[in-house]
């Protein structure tokens, strides 16, 4: 279990990219709010690249966005282009050598990439890269992006993008500067979201959601479509179709948790539809309560749409600890259990005695949600029913989400009444993948539910290890000492 779902039962998030074009401008200072505005995406490091025209220079730390960066280290990053990264690790642990940017040469020039997803042939294209002579420093597949681009030095730099997207097969949403071009890259099926805003009328910006665009002054243009690449340099922006779409397949779990309510994804607001979720999920599973709470925050607005539509009033069951850090609770099985208890703080006043229901996003391994219930029944609680507004998450993802294994998801195991005794609740429902989509507005066949139904819309290898560590377990073989070795 990694170091956030300890806190937090909801999968960890991912990797938020943004870029930025802005000639006379201080755009290290635009990515650094950029970011800001995509931390939700990724907490364990942050990074900012900046290009001159001649040279690029990159700064990045482990920690949060404004742990990483003060006033002296953004003044020093002059240029004219900028591309930033705040990462959550799915491919390669958590350390400095994985933490993005990543800077290369192609033909001698800087470079430098971003990368949000995750690879299902990063395995076959490192040991590929291995044997034409590069060396890594880390284990993440990101840094196999940024060395294919610049394994292909018989191509000009545009040429030589290209070339490396149509050899990478998995999700991938890209933010690349050169010394005097921005480019963003979707993969063809789009499983990663990618945005495009234009900044005082002249300038660009690229970012992971929308959330990050009205805190830098930009304005929304439009999505980088799959199979798209987006060319930023003084003669505006280009939009170059390197691949055909194969699939539409928006990661719908950017909906139930991933994506920050104020963002927009397919043109809805997800705020709103995680709140027609919690209205549909009334419908679904309705019960007789006395209050509906959430585990906040990304429980909030399904918790408020079920009241909505349930007519049993909305509280607020519990209080939030905003300034837990992810390296704060280590993962043993005790520190799990506390965890929970610094994180969320029932409200006994509002919860004895009474009928809760209480909306969460999801349930991956039941270890917290039972947690959860535990603390609601320490504090009086008369009755919990517990409601989910995702369908049961049964799959592994293999695009850019931390669950490694069927085995490690409770609903892979159990049934919904089997899951309900674990949890120790009264009563137990899960939305429909039907009332999901309802909520979503959008057909099912614009999204990969893959974690809902196990049907990957790209095709995964037999033999992926999917792991976050892979390439680090790859090394230890590879020298005789067993996987899981205790090192």
């Amino acid at each position: 279990m990694t170091e956030y779902e300890v806190l937090c039962e909801g999968l960890p998030e991912e990797c938020g990219v943004f870029g930025v074009y802005a000639p006379g401008d201080d755009v290290a200072r635009i990515a650094f709010f950029g970011l800001f505005a995509l931390q939700h995406r990724g907490q364990e490091s942050a990074g900012i690249a900046v290009a001159d025209g001649k040279t690029v220079r990159v700064h990045k730390r482990m920690g949060l966005v404004a742990q990483v960066f003060d006033e002296e280290i953004l003044s020093a990053l002059k240029g004219h282009i900028a591309i930033g990264h705040t990462r959550y690790s799915t491919t390669g642990s958590s350390n400095i050598a994985n933490a993005q940017p990543f800077m290369e040469f192609h033909r001698g020039m800087p470079f430098a990439l971003g990368h949000n997803g995750n690879l299902v042939n990063a395995l076959e294209l490192r040991q590929e890269l291995e044997r034409l002579g590069f060396r890594f420093e880390g284990t993440s597949d990101s840094e196999i992006i940024a060395k294919l681009i610049a394994s292909y030095d018989e191509l000009d730099f545009e040429r030589a993008v290209i070339a490396a997207m149509k050899r990478l097969e998995g999700a991938f949403s890209l933010v690349i500067l050169s010394v005097d071009k921005l480019f963003a890259v979707r993969d063809p099926y789009g499983v990663r979201p990618l945005v495009i805003g234009k900044l005082n009328g002249s300038h660009w910006v690229i970012a992971s959601e929308t959330c990050a665009l009205n805190p830098v002054g930009a304005v929304y243009v439009r999505d980088v479509e799959p199979g798209e690449m987006v060319i930023v340099d003084d003669k505006g922006l280009h939009i170059v179709r390197w691949s055909e779409v194969v699939k539409p397949s928006l990661c719908i779990f950017e909906f139930v948790y991933l994506a920050r309510p104020d963002s927009h994804l397919y043109g809805q607001n997800v705020h709103m539809v995680r709140r027609r979720m919690g209205q549909i999920l009334a419908r679904e599973h309705p019960v007789d309560a006395d209050i509906v709470i959430p585990v906040p925050d990304t429980g909030t607005p399904a918790a408020l749409g079920y009241a909505e539509a349930s007519g049993i009033p909305y509280a607020e069951g519990f209080i939030k600890n905003r300034y837990i850090h992810r390296t704060f609770i280590q993962p043993s099985q005790r520190q799990r259990e506390l965890g929970v208890r610094i994180k969320l703080t029932p409200l006994r006043e509002v919860l004895e005695g009474k009928r809760v229901v209480v909306v969460e996003d999801s349930i991956v391994r039941g270890t917290t949600t039972r947690n959860i219930v535990r603390m609601l029944r320490e504090a009086g609680a008369k009755e919990i029913h517990v409601r989910i507004s995702s369908p049961p998450y049964r799959f592994p993802c293999f695009y850019g989400i931390d669950t490694a294994a069927r085995s490690e998801l409770i609903a892979a195991q159990l049934d919904v009444e089997e899951i309900r005794r674990y949890i120790g609740a009264d009563s137990l429902g899960y939305l429909s993948i039907e009332g999901l989509l309802e909520a979503v507005g959008c057909p099912a066949g614009w999204f990969c539910s893959a974690c809902f139904d196990g049907r990957y819309p790209i095709p995964i290898p037999q033999h992926l290890r999917l792991s976050k560590h892979l390439f680090e377990e790859e090394e230890l073989i590879s020298v005789g000492v067993p996987s899981g070795a205790n090192l």
